[in-house]
């Protein structure tokens, strides 16, 4: 396939238009939005117009006046469109780590009889220490079992409390089949709580109709929310009303501005408030939300596959990749938004690609990934990315002194 058949593709590309709407330097090629999603123009004017003038000038009447007040339900409702939930499911607060902790706290307290949670061994590591956390506070007859990702549904028993999983695996990409395991679950007694942080805006999710119990994500990744951009929770609404969550902060009261001593916990999804709400990076996230306004997930999911595919075919016929290992499945329908290979120089391969305007990511040990955002990436970005990559492998390029030192952040 050349370059003219990938530029071909774009001609015809019915997400195309999105493109304009993100702020990506010229000739960037841009593959790691699915560890921190791009600018949009719309964050961009919000944050401004919030610093400058909501603040700036309105001050604290903003809370009124510009609804800073409503901010996680508005923006909950907005993610609850793109996750296949209803409005008054999802509230967007804190962070995923910490609305992981109340959600885990709260399934664990509606099956008290329950001791044990299921999770993978090859979890998010956050999603296992938050785990590990509680554990600890609540008394160690709580068991978190890890168990491989090929033997969870054998793991459900009726010790079961609750299964902590991650749809779409952050290292390779393999996606878990929500609704069957789900089902699993329930058909045990069990509760099940799914990180969305690798799906959420990358694949379709009909999260009321799978019957999910609770879910959690983050809004830095494909939602483009920014960095630390807040997070969002779901809570089926048959659940709403039987969940104690443990963090009684003075939002997540009935009346807040009553300040009464005694805690009354707000009806529904708002329960799972605690703090004051993060006006300035809530705001930017809910602009960038926008973009998905009109949008079918279902042709989002359509260009992500086209998109890897052609990728993975590209490498497959350039010798120049031969030592790429694929981990990520090849079958399309069991893999997120992302490609991922192995390489026992990955680190380097990816600072070299970087180097060069192809901004990829590693993960430990040796896994380079590509994130694939349908909204933004054109398939002739691949195709020069595939070349710039094979141009790196060929000459060797990423064995340079400078792309060997670790930084910080990989």
């Amino acid at each position: 396939m050349s370059l003219a058949e990938a530029q071909r593709l774009d001609a015809q590309d019915p997400l195309a238009s999105c493109i304009a709407q993100f702020e990506i330097p010229q000739g960037l090629i841009y593959l790691d939005g699915n560890s921190l999603g791009p600018l949009t123009s719309g964050a961009k004017q919000r944050a401004m117009d919030v610093v400058n003038t909501q603040w700036g000038q309105d001050l604290i009447t903003s809370w009124n006046k510009h609804q800073w007040i409503e901010l996680p339900a508005r923006v909950g409702a907005k993610v609850a469109d793109i996750i296949g939930a209803a409005a008054d499911e999802v509230i967007c607060c804190d962070s995923t780590s910490v609305n992981l902790f109340k959600l885990l706290s709260a399934a664990l307290k509606l099956r008290p009889n329950r001791t044990r949670i299921v999770s993978e061994k090859g979890n998010f590591p956050t999603d296992l220490y938050m785990a590990q956390g509680l554990r600890a506070l609540l008394g160690e007859h709580i068991e978190l079992h890890l168990v491989e990702r090929e033997d969870i549904l054998a793991s459900l028993d009726n010790d079961v409390a609750v299964v902590m999983l991650t749809q779409v695996d952050f290292r390779s990409g393999h996606m878990l089949d929500i609704q069957q395991v789900s089902e699993a679950c329930h058909q045990v007694g069990a509760l099940t709580l799914w990180d969305l942080a690798h799906s959420a805006g990358a694949v379709p999710l009909s999260l009321s109709e799978w019957n999910v119990d609770f879910a959690v994500g983050c809004g830095y990744k494909y939602l483009n929310g920014g960095p630390g951009a807040p997070a969002f929770a779901y809570v089926a609404k048959r659940l709403q009303s039987d969940i104690q969550q443990p963090l009684s902060g003075w939002m997540g009261h009935a009346n807040p501005f009553a300040f009464a001593v005694d805690y009354t916990p707000a009806a529904g999804i708002n329960s799972l408030l605690c703090g004051t709400p993060a006006v300035l990076s809530m705001s930017v996230l809910d602009a960038a939300l926008d973009v998905f306004a009109g949008l079918h997930m279902a042709d989002i999911r359509d260009k992500s596959l086209l998109l890897s595919e052609h990728f993975l075919q590209w490498v497959d016929e350039d010798p120049a990749c031969s030592a790429l290992q694929l981990i990520s499945p090849r079958a399309p329908e069991q893999r997120g938004s992302q490609l991922a290979y192995r390489h026992p120089q990955a680190y380097a391969l990816c600072q070299a690609l970087i180097a060069d305007g192809v901004v990829a990511d590693f993960r430990a040990p040796d896994i380079l990934r590509l994130g694939l955002a349908p909204l933004y990436l054109r398939f002739s970005d691949l195709w020069r990315a595939k070349t710039v990559l094979a141009d790196i492998l060929t000459k060797h390029t990423y064995l340079d002194a400078k792309f060997q030192q670790r930084q910080k952040v990989t």
